[in-house]
C-alpha cells in the first residue's frame, strides 16, 4: 500500500524478487491541469498496471465495500510504504499482520515528513525502520532498522533517494524474517529505543507557512532549513523593495560564509564579490540557487546580473 515514487521502489523490488503480490492499494487518481479536468494516476498505480497487478483505490479506508474486496485477496501479509493511516479492520486482516516502511530511525521522527525534518534539524544520521502497525501513528513494534548517513552537502532529495532504495531493501529482508517466523518474536517495543535524555523529534506535515525562512536564526540553521526543503516544497522568503512591493523568493541552496554580520539587521542583503549575501543573526549566508516568483530557478549570480539594485531590498 503506497502512493508516491518512494513506494514504487519497494513494489518494484517485490515484483523483481518474485514475491506473490496479489494486489496493490493506492490513493484515487487526482485531477490535474488548468481546469482540473484530467485525472492523473498515482506513481504506484502506473507501475502496478504495467505489471498487470490488481489495483484498489478507496476514497475511505473504512469503506465496507473496500474492506470486503481487500479481504477476498486473502493476503498473508501487507506492506505499507508512504501511505495514510489504516483502520484496525485493515491492518489486522492478514495472518502475519501489516508492517510499515518508515523513512527514519524510530522512535525519532514520527510523522508525515521525517526526511525533511531530519535534514532541517541538522541530523548526521537517519535511516529506515520497519514496524508492525498498531492503533497509533508510527508507534508499533520495530522489526528492523538500517542507518543512512546524511552528508553535509545532501538536501532532502538526496536523502529521499537514498532512503527509497534502502527502504526497498529492508522491506524484502523484513518479509523474509516474518516468513521465517522471527518477525514478531524479535520485534522490539519502541520505548526501548528512546534516548537516555528522553528527547524525541517529531516530523509533522509541512505546510506553506512552515517553509518561510527565519533570518533571525543562525546561518547554520537557515542553511539546514533550506537543505531540508530543497527542492520541494522549497524554502521561501519575501523580498521587499524600497517602494514597499513584496515578491516571493524561493531559496534552494546556500553556503555558509562565516563572515560576521556585526549587528546588521537579519534579512539585510549585500552584494559581495559578485555573490548574493544575506544577514542572519550571526553570519552572512550566501544564496547560491534561487527562484523569483514567476521566474525559472537560477543560480544567484545570474539573478544579480539582472537585478543591480539588489542592496536596496531586504528579505523577511
Amino acid at each position: 500500500m503506497g502512493t508516491p515514487e518512494f513506494a514504487v521502489e519497494t513494489l518494484r523490488a517485490l515484483v523483481d524478487g518474485g514475491y506473490n503480490v496479489v494486489a496493490v492499494v493506492t490513493q484515487p487518481d487526482k485531477p490535474v491541469g488548468r481546469h482540473q479536468d484530467t485525472l492523473q494516476p498515482p506513481a504506484v498505480k502506473q507501475y502496478a498496471v504495467s505489471k498487470g497487478l490488481p489495483v484498489l483505490q478507496p476514497e475511505k479506508m473504512k469503506d465496507p465495500l473496500f474492506v470486503e474486496e481487500l479481504s477476498r485477496y486473502q493476503a498473508d501479509l501487507q506492506v505499507v510504504v508512504a501511505f495514510r493511516m489504516l483502520p484496525e479492520t485493515v491492518w489486522a486482516m492478514p495472518r502475519f499482520g501489516t508492517f510499515n516502511v518508515h523513512a527514519a530511525l524510530l522512535p525519532q521522527y514520527r510523522g508525515a515528513a521525517p526526511i525533511n525534518w531530519a535534514v532541517i534539524n541538522g541530523e548526521k544520521l537517519t535511516g529506515v525502520t520497519t514496524f508492525f502497525l498498531d492503533h497509533n501513528i508510527d508507534t508499533g513494534r520495530i522489526i528492523m532498522q538500517e542507518q543512512f548517513e546524511i552528508k553535509d552537502e545532501y538536501n532532502a532529495e538526496d536523502v529521499y533517494n537514498g532512503l527509497m532504495h534502502l527502504g526497498a531493501d529492508i522491506a524484502l529482508k523484513t518479509i523474509d524474517k516474518i516468513i521465517e517466523g522471527n518477525g514478531h518474536t524479535d520485534s522490539l517495543p519502541q520505548e526501548r529505543l528512546v534516548p537516555t535524555d528522553g528527547e524525541l523529534h517529531n516530523a509533522p506535515k509541512i505546510f506553506k507557512d512552515t517553509c518561510r525562512i527565519n533570518w533571525k536564526d543562525t546561518s547554520k540553521n537557515v542553511r539546514n532549513f533550506v537543505r531540508g526543503l530543497s527542492p520541494y516544497p522549497g524554502a521561501w522568503t519575501e523580498m521587499t523593495a524600497t517602494n514597499g512591493n513584496n515578491t516571493v523568493l524561493k531559496v534552494f541552496k546556500t553556503t555558509e560564509t562565516l563572515i560576521p554580520c556585526n549587528g546588521r539587521e537579519p534579512g539585510t542583503i549585500m552584494k559581495y564579490n559578485g555573490n548574493f549575501l544575506v544577514a542572519t543573526n550571526n553570519c552572512w549566508l550566501q544564496l547560491d540557487e534561487i527562484q523569483l516568483s514567476g521566474k525559472k530557478r537560477m543560480d544567484a549570480k545570474t539573478f544579480l546580473n539582472g537585478y543591480r539594485d539588489i542592496e536596496n531590498n531586504s528579505l523577511h
